[in-house]
C-alpha cells in the first residue's frame, strides 16, 4: 500500500481520463516534498483515485503515471517488458533489431530500450526509471535470459531535466566495443559507446525500406548520413551513384564500415556541413534524381521553433534547387515540437517560391516499433515525405 498521495486541483484531471500520462506541477494542488522517483497514488479533487506514478518534485512533470494500483517490483516490470516484446515480435517475426520498449507508449514511462541483436540499450529519462534500474535489469534478465550484455546509455539532455546526472557505460554483462547486426537484410556495424541516441536510429526503419524500393538507376544524396541507413539502402536498392554527406568524421567511418560489410563500393563519403555542401553543389551547377534530408532535430524545446522553422525551409529550399524535374525530395524531421501540417507547408511554400509543384507519393512515420499513444501527442514525433518534384 503506497501512503505517499498527491492531489489535483479540481477540473484539473480531464487529460488523464482520456489517458494522457503526465501530470504537471501546476496541476497539483501542492507540491509534496517527497524524493525524486518516489511512487505516489495520484487522487483527483473528488477523490478519485487514478492509481499510482513516478513521482519528481523537480520536473516540471510532476507525475508519470503507471496506470496501476499493483506493487512496482521486479515482476512489475517483467510484466510490461513481456507485453512490450510480444508486440515487437508480431511486427518483425525473425528479427531482433527494434526498439523494444518505447516509454509511455509501453506504459513504461521514461523507459528506452533498443534491442540490437544479443545486447540491449537503455536509457532512464525519468527519476521513476532510474530509481528502479535495478529492477528492470533483474526483469530483462528473467525475459531474455540469453542476453550477454546491456548498455546504458544515459546522455540524453531530457535527464536534466529530471535532476538526474549523464552517464553511460556497461550496466550488465560485456558489450563488445563493435558487433554486426542485421535489418532489414543490410548489416550494419554498432557501436554502442560511440553511437548516437541508443546506437543507431531505428525509427527510420520502414522508411528507408521504402526508399530502397524506389531507388534504381538514380543519383542520390543522402544529407546528414550519420551511420548510412539511407545511402545502404539505396545502393541496395540499385541507385547508380550515392553520395553521404555529414560534419561528423567519426559518423562516416562507420557509415563506411557498414558500406563494406555490405559489399557496397559505390557509395561516396564525404565530411561537410550540408547547407555548405548544397549551396557549392549549386554554384558548380549539379543535380540530383534523389535527395534525402534527414536532419538532427532542429528545435529541442518551444522557443527553438522559429529558428528551427527557417532551418528547415532553407535546407529544403536548396535541395530542390538541385532536383531534377520529375525527381525525388525526401524531407524529414525528428522535432516533436514541429507538427506534421507545419513541416509539410514549410516545404511546400519553398517549393512554390522556387516555382516547383510537389506531388506527394509517400507519407511516413516512425517505426512502428516506436508505438504512437493516441492519448499523447508527445510520443509522436517522426515525420517523413517524399516528393515527387515537378
Amino acid at each position: 500500500m503506497i501512503n505517499k498521495t498527491v492531489t489535483l486541483k479540481k477540473n484539473h484531471d480531464k487529460r488523464l481520463w482520456l489517458g494522457h500520462h503526465w501530470i504537471f506541477s501546476n496541476e497539483l494542488e501542492t507540491v509534496p516534498k517527497y524524493d525524486a522517483g518516489d511512487i505516489v497514488e495520484v487522487f483527483n479533487s473528488s477523490g478519485k483515485s487514478y492509481g499510482y506514478g513516478f513521482f519528481n518534485p523537480n520536473s516540471l512533470i510532476s507525475v508519470r503515471l503507471l496506470f496501476t494500483d499493483q506493487n512496482i517490483d521486479t515482476e512489475f516490470f517483467q510484466k510490461r517488458i513481456e507485453d512490450a516484446i510480444s508486440y515487437r515480435k508480431r511486427l518483425f517475426p525473425g528479427s531482433n533489431v527494434y526498439r523494444m520498449v518505447f516509454g509511455e507508449s509501453d506504459y513504461l514511462p521514461g523507459l528506452i530500450i533498443d534491442r540490437y541483436g544479443d545486447y540491449l540499450s537503455i536509457q532512464a529519462l525519468s527519476a521513476g526509471i532510474d530509481k528502479f534500474m535495478d529492477e528492470i535489469v533483474e526483469a530483462l534478465l528473467i525475459v531474455l535470459p540469453e542476453i550477454p550484455g546491456i548498455y546504458e546509455k544515459n546522455s540524453s539532455q531530457l535527464r536534466v531535466a529530471e535532476g538526474l546526472p549523464l552517464n553511460e557505460g556497461v550496466l550488465y554483462g560485456v558489450v563488445p566495443d563493435n558487433f554486426i547486426i542485421e535489418e532489414e537484410g543490410i548489416k550494419l556495424n554498432i557501436s554502442l559507446s560511440l553511437g548516437q541516441k541508443t546506437g543507431y536510429f531505428l525509427d527510420q526503419r520502414w522508411n528507408r525500406k521504402f526508399i530502397r524500393s524506389i531507388s534504381k538507376d538514380m543519383r542520390v544524396l543522402d544529407c546528414y548520413t550519420n551511420q548510412g541507413g539511407f545511402a545502404l539502402n539505396a545502393a541496395l536498392g540499385g541507385a547508380t551513384k550515392v553520395s553521404a554527406i555529414d560534419v561528423s568524421q567519426p559518423a562516416l567511418d562507420q557509415a563506411a564500415e557498414n558500406a563494406k560489410s555490405n559489399n557496397f563500393n559505390s557509395i561516396e563519403y564525404i565530411k561537410a556541413d550540408v547547407s555548405e555542401f548544397l549551396l557549392n553543389e549549386i554554384e558548380s551547377g549539379n543535380s540530383w534524381d534523389m535527395i534525402i534530408l534527414d536532419p538532427p532535430a532542429f528545435a529541442k524545446s518551444r522557443k527553438k521553433v522559429p529558428v528551427a522553422k527557417a532551418g528547415y525551409a532553407k535546407i529544403n529550399r536548396l535541395a530542390m534547387k538541385l532536383i531534377t524535374k520529375h525527381g525525388i525530395l525526401v524531407s524529414s524531421s525528428c522535432s516533436q515540437q514541429i507538427e506534421e501540417d507545419v513541416f509539410f507547408d514549410i516545404i511546400h511554400r519553398e517549393a512554390s517560391k522556387l516555382n516547383r509543384q510537389l506531388r506527394l507519393i509517400f507519407r511516413g512515420l516512425q517505426s512502428p516499433c516506436h508505438p504512437i499513444l493516441a492519448a499523447m501527442s508527445e510520443t509522436k514525433y517522426l515525420k517523413f515525405f517524399v516528393f515527387e518534384v515537378l
